[in-house]
């Protein structure tokens, strides 16, 4: 691999998964009795200030502005030799699927043992083992949208993710709807506190923003350290003002129809993604010079290389991680925040699903690596569209339902999907 590659967005991809992976982690509390694992509670519910923390921890627009930055060129290239754009996306989905296939059958596996045993571990973290899924269907939804993101920034430039912020803004305005102007000083309460399925539209808009940020940063709409400085500074204010108007201050709540800036996304959200970019801005010549002095432009391909399978898998870790700890007697049921002892349990927790994650993502990539690297995606746009229907259903049913039955339901679609995205074998290739 050349150090030729620019490794300024690998690192940015690798530094937020690692966020990502130690936040979900650092959320989950292990509630035991009994010395038995009943129950997971999240440390939002325990801890109402870790809501600030998440203005740092939400970090799947960072990861949508740098993929579509990264993946812009190659649209306008395959726009001008004439390949459809659909032939890449289902290259894209078949990569996820095809690892997808072996993390939800590990899951089924779990769920048959937790069966037959009996075992009390699965119940509590049944939700927890598929909820990250979420991510994947927002990345393969906005990916889809691509050439059209790319399409919008050549036609309107800036314009085009500034529609997108108005029609956030109009969303969050009908769906808060203030009567009188006193009113006004509570909007994001109104806003939150609605939950009809029109608010839902925001999703759409609010997904696309980072993708079309993300092109216009990669073809050099904005740029340079002032800039950066000043989309930080314009975030962090965006932040503070979104939660003065009543606004949750927490962005990663994923209650659907409670407070939540996420589920539905709401105006609050987009402050998060300015000062991220801000950041990206900033820092970019800075450390993309450090990267490429040091030459670990191949160390952050390589993390980049490994990061499906880490994201997929890191959450599997915490089944294990909370039978060790019952077997071994850890705290890992620290009690609540400010309680004696609390954040060093919070540290033997992580600890112990470092060490489940060292093994399990080792074998993972053994198996991965095993198989065949090379599969071509289909170009026959029948079993693109197909194969991409059964791989999001999969996802939401996996997402929905958890572990059991989700995974039960979820592993034959997404086979299913694997099965479709790939080209099938011709006779005479089948021979050699």
């Amino acid at each position: 691999m050349s150090d030729a590659r620019d490794p300024y967005p690998d690192a940015l991809r690798a530094i937020a998964l690692l966020i990502v992976v130690l936040g979900h982690w650092v959320a989950t509390l292990p509630r035991l009795e009994e010395g038995m694992l009943v129950e997971t509670g999240h440390i939002l519910d325990a801890w109402p200030p870790a809501g600030f923390f998440t203005w740092i921890i939400q970090v799947v627009p960072l990861f949508i502005f740098v993929s579509a930055a990264v993946s812009s060129e190659g649209v306008q290239e395959r726009y001008r030799s004439g390949e459809p754009h659909a032939h890449w996306w289902a290259g894209r989905a078949l990569g996820l699927a095809r690892p997808t296939v072996t993390y939800l059958a590990v899951l089924a596996g779990f769920v048959g043992i937790s069966f037959f045993t009996r075992d009390g571990v699965l119940g509590p973290l049944n939700q927890s083992l598929t909820v990250h899924l979420w991510f994947l269907l927002i990345l393969l939804g906005v990916q889809l949208v691509l050439p059209l993101s790319v399409w919008a920034d050549r036609r309107f430039g800036l314009w085009s993710p500034a529609m997108l912020i108005v029609a956030i803004a109009v969303v969050d305005l009908l769906r808060s709807q203030p009567a009188a102007l006193d009113e006004w000083a509570s909007f994001g309460q109104l806003v939150t506190s609605d939950h009809d399925y029109f608010a839902w539209i925001s999703t759409i808009f609010f997904w696309l923003l980072p993708q079309q940020l993300g092109i216009a940063w990669w073809n050099g709409r904005f740029f340079g350290r002032r800039t950066g400085a000043v989309l930080m500074i314009f975030g962090l204010t965006w932040l503070l003002a979104a939660v003065a108007l009543g606004y949750p201050p927490s962005m990663v709540n994923g209650n659907p129809g409670g407070e939540t800036n996420l589920l539905p996304p709401t105006l609050a959200l987009l402050g998060v993604m300015w000062f991220q970019v801000g950041l990206v801005v900033l820092f970019e010549k800075p450390v993309r010079r450090f990267l490429q002095r040091r030459h670990l432009g191949r160390w952050m391909a390589m993390i980049g290389a490994f990061g499906l399978q880490l994201y997929l898998w890191h959450k599997l870790a915490e089944l294990p991680a909370a039978w060790l700890g019952q077997r071994l007697g850890w705290p890992i049921d620290a009690g609540m925040p400010g309680e004696p002892g609390f954040w060093i349990g919070r540290l033997e927790w992580i600890g112990l699903c470092i060490l489940i994650m060292v093994p399990v993502l080792a074998v993972v990539v053994i198996f991965e690596r095993s198989r065949k690297q090379d599969v071509p995606a289909t170009t026959d746009h029948r079993r693109i569209a197909t194969g991409g229907l059964a791989l999001f259903l999969a996802l939401s049913i996996s997402l929905g339902l958890g572990a059991h039955p989700g995974s039960l339901i979820g592993l034959p679609l997404v086979a299913l999907a694997s099965w479709l995205l790939r080209s099938p074998a011709r006779p005479d290739s089948a021979s050699h």
